[in-house]
């Protein structure tokens, strides 16, 4: 409150999440916002938030957190920001609010005894294109992308013969590295809205990918900065002229982007993850938490990777992590523990499969209720034949590979598998049976409507036929 009442805010910005990811907004006069603001809320029609209540039921209230507050520097004036929880307008919590369900399982993690805290720390990949365009009609669909670094823009007006050619731009420089300054912009954005950046680079997509990574939080923390560095990396694309996105798969032949999650759990400052004698610098406890993501991958990623494009970047070839699998260091399982940081501070594990396409407030608390769930049940990894697997994955022998277990092929199979198995995420009243319901169905109906619509590519192989 001091910084509003100092006059130098003008405007009171609100966020407010959907159920399946995406930031709305409200602004109010720096006047109109006092103590009751964060006591009482500001009422919205929660039936135009995807996911959340009908129409005959639409009344609900978002409070601000204050903890939360950054300056936003794309609203054209001094205009203070804050994430929002969701309530009722009787003032107990929505249940569907993704916020809180990241809540109740950082407070769940705590009554376990386990932990006091989980930390996140995400890596996220995006593209940075020059141009978008893309149409949907009953006779005609189409989609094109602009980039001046990518292959195909060689010898066009822009490219002076700089263009990468696919897969080859990892870690590029300058003057093929075009994307650079834009991704600097982005850092100081970030840095002023308090994320603190650890570094940011082009990664292996030749047209325009990057990847931010940024200092680990705690479990809604991390997912309140995810969704803080996906709007201002967006926003400053845009004021360079160039438009920036998480989709998982935009570009056919190259790299999808992911979004990597490192985690740990540490109890009264203890890293509960570290044992020095143990494999990879890992206790029996990270490799329990290990086996309960990987049992219950198929299920987790129907929220860690939530889209029909999802499934476009988990396939092979392309550096994505399809296998159940464990690691030291190797980058072909979804799980490797990094090699740089065995010691009791820095001892964590890195969750390879998710994409920054989902509700990061779902996916972290269904992540950790997967990994709480293998501790609690005492699982053992290598038992479950999950690994540790020293060699590349992909290039393995077939009758090796077919021995692992690998992620959903499609949306629909991912979601078949959280109907069959989520009793783990109900545990501590953590996620309801109403909100997975939700979730099933509509993530459902949007594969229906994929799967409906031809394709160009349909065209090219069956128009003959």
């Amino acid at each position: 409150m001091s910084r509003l009442k100092s006059g130098e805010i003008r405007h009171v910005d609100l966020k407010a999440l959907d159920l399946f990811g995406r930031w709305r907004h409200i602004t109010l006069p720096a006047h109109e916002v006092d103590e009751e603001t964060f006591r009482k809320g500001v009422p919205f029609d929660g039936s135009s938030f995807p996911g959340y209540r009908s129409i005959e039921e639409s009344d609900m209230l978002m409070l601000p957190d204050p903890e939360t507050a950054f300056v936003d520097p794309f609203s054209g004036a001094a205009t203070l920001s804050l994430l929002t929880d969701i309530y009722e307008p009787n003032g107990t919590r929505y249940g569907r609010d993704p916020r809180g369900v990241a809540q109740r399982a950082a407070a769940y993690l705590r009554a376990t005894g386990v932990a006091d805290t989980a930390y996140f720390g995400p890596e996220l990949e995006f593209f940075i294109f020059d141009g978008v365009r893309f149409e949907l009609r009953a006779n005609a669909s189409s989609y094109a992308i602009d980039s001046a670094e990518a292959e195909w823009a060689a010898g066009e007006a822009g490219a002076m013969g700089q263009a990468f050619q696919a897969k080859a731009a990892y870690f590029a420089t300058a003057p093929q590295d075009q994307s650079g300054p834009v991704r600097n912009a982005m850092a100081d954005a970030l840095e002023a809205a308090g994320i603190v950046v650890e570094r940011h680079h082009h990664e292996v997509g030749g047209p325009g990918q990057g990847e931010m990574n940024i200092r680990f939080a705690d479990l809604v923390g991390a997912a309140d900065n995810v969704l803080k560095v996906k709007y201002i990396v967006r926003n400053v694309a845009h004021q360079h002229g160039r438009t920036a996105t998480f989709m998982p798969k935009p570009v056919f032949g190259e790299n999808g982007s992911g979004m990597h999650v490192h985690q740990s759990l540490f109890l009264n400052g203890a890293n509960r993850f570290y044992d020095a004698d143990g494999y990879a610098g890992l206790s029996a406890l990270a490799r329990a938490y290990i086996a309960g993501i990987l049992s219950h991958g198929p299920a987790l990623v129907a929220l860690t990777n939530p889209t029909t494009n999802s499934y476009k970047r988990l396939v092979p070839g392309y550096e994505a992590p399809i296998y159940l699998a464990f690691s030291s260091a190797n980058r072909s399982a979804a799980i490797r523990v990094p090699v740089g940081v065995r010691d009791a501070k820095g001892a964590r594990i890195e969750f390879r499969t998710p994409d920054a396409s989902c509700n990061p407030y779902l996916a972290f608390a269904a992540v950790v209720m997967a990994g709480l769930d293998g501790i609690e049940r005492g699982l053992e990894p290598e038992r479950l034949g999950f690994g540790p697997v020293e060699k590349d994955i992909y290039h393995l022998p077939a009758a090796e590979a077919a021995k692992l277990r690998q992620v959903p092929g499609s949306l629909a199979e991912s979601l078949n598998a959280l109907e069959e198995d989520h009793a783990f995420l109900l545990k501590g009243g953590v996620f309801s049976e109403d909100l997975i319901a939700v979730w099933i169905r509509e993530k459902r109906e949007e594969a229906r409507r994929l799967a409906m619509r031809p394709t160009p590519e349909e065209f090219a192989l069956y128009f003959t036929a």
